[in-house]
C-alpha cells in the first residue's frame, strides 16, 4: 500500500471517528440494545440447562459476556447504509473517488466500535458487580487472538453483508435478504446457546459454516472455554478467502450494470 494512499485510509478513519462522536448517545443505546447473551445467561442458569453440556455456571456467565463483546465488535450493518446511499443517488459521487465506496463503510464501522468501547465496558463492571465470582482476567496472548478472531468475525459478516449489498445494483430491497440470513446467524452462531450445547450430527455441520466462527469460536477464546484454536481461525481465514472474491466480482458486475444504466 503507497503513502498516499495510507495516508487517505487515515484520513477517512479520522473523520467517520468524528462522525461517530457526534451520536455518543445513540450509540450507547446500540451498546445496551446488544445484551441479548444476558438474557440467554440468565435463562441458562435459571433452569439449569448448563448441566448437560457440563459447564459451571461461572464459565457460562464468561462466555455469555464473551459472546457481549464479540457481537458488540463485530455487528455490521452496511447492507442497509448502501442500501440508502443507492436509492437516494449517492453512489454515483462515491464512485468517483479514489477509494472503493466499501472503504468508507468499513470506516465507519471500525470508527463505530471504537466509539462503543467505553459503554461496552460500562455494561461489563455492571454485569461484574452482580456477578463477581464470573470475574476473570484473560492472559495478554489470549486477549490479543481474541481480538484477532473478533476482527475475523468481523471480517466475515462485513463480507457477506457487503456481497448482498451489491444485490442493490439489480433489487432496490436487497435487505430483505439479509434479514433471511438473520436467522440462521441468530441460532447458530453462538449467541443464543453455545453450539457445544447442539446435538453432535447438527454439530457436525454446522463447524463447516461460517456461523460459528462469528460468536462460538471468538467467544469462547476469550472466555477460556474448550476451544480448538488452530481449526477455530483457519476457518475463520478461509471464509475471508472465500468471501472477498466473491465480493470483488459482484461489486463489479454490479458497477458495469450500473454504468450501463446510466451512461
Amino acid at each position: 500500500m503507497s503513502n498516499l494512499n495510507r495516508h487517505k485510509i487515515i484520513t477517512l478513519l479520522k473523520v467517520q471517528y468524528s462522525n461517530m462522536l457526534e451520536y455518543r448517545v445513540e450509540i450507547a443505546l446500540w451498546a445496551i440494545s446488544g445484551i441479548i447473551p444476558f438474557f440467554m445467561l440468565n435463562i441458562w442458569t435459571n433452569n439449569n440447562l448448563n448441566e448437560s453440556i457440563n459447564l459451571s455456571n461461572t464459565m457460562l456467565s464468561r462466555y455469555f459476556l464473551s459472546a457481549f463483546f464479540v457481537r458488540q465488535f463485530s455487528v455490521v450493518w452496511v447492507v442497509f447504509t448502501f442500501e440508502e446511499d443507492a436509492l437516494l443517488g449517492k453512489i454515483s459521487p462515491y464512485l468517483l473517488q479514489p477509494l472503493n465506496p466499501f472503504f468508507r463503510y468499513f470506516a465507519q464501522h471500525l470508527a463505530e466500535q471504537i466509539t462503543r468501547l467505553p459503554f461496552a465496558i460500562i455494561i461489563a463492571l455492571i454485569f461484574f458487580l452482580f456477578n463477581k465470582e464470573s470475574f476473570w482476567i484473560p492472559s495478554l496472548g489470549i486477549f490479543l487472538l481474541s481480538c484477532l478472531a473478533t476482527f475475523f468475525s468481523f471480517l466475515i459478516q462485513f463480507l457477506i453483508q457487503s456481497i448482498i449489498a451489491c444485490l442493490c445494483f439489480w433489487t432496490e430491497k436487497a435487505s430483505s435478504i439479509e434479514r433471511l440470513l438473520f436467522i440462521p446467524t441468530l441460532f447458530l452462531s453462538g449467541l443464543l446457546a453455545p453450539v457445544i450445547s447442539f446435538p453432535e450430527y447438527v454439530r457436525s455441520w454446522i463447524y463447516i459454516t461460517p456461523f460459528p466462527y462469528l460468536i462460538d469460536f471468538p467467544a469462547n477464546l476469550l472466555s477460556g472455554n474448550k476451544t480448538n484454536l488452530i481449526s477455530g481461525l483457519l476457518m475463520q481465514i478461509f471464509w475471508i478467502s472465500v468471501l472477498f472474491p466473491v465480493f470483488k466480482k459482484t461489486w463489479s458486475m454490479g458497477t458495469k450494470k450500473y454504468t450501463a444504466m446510466g451512461s
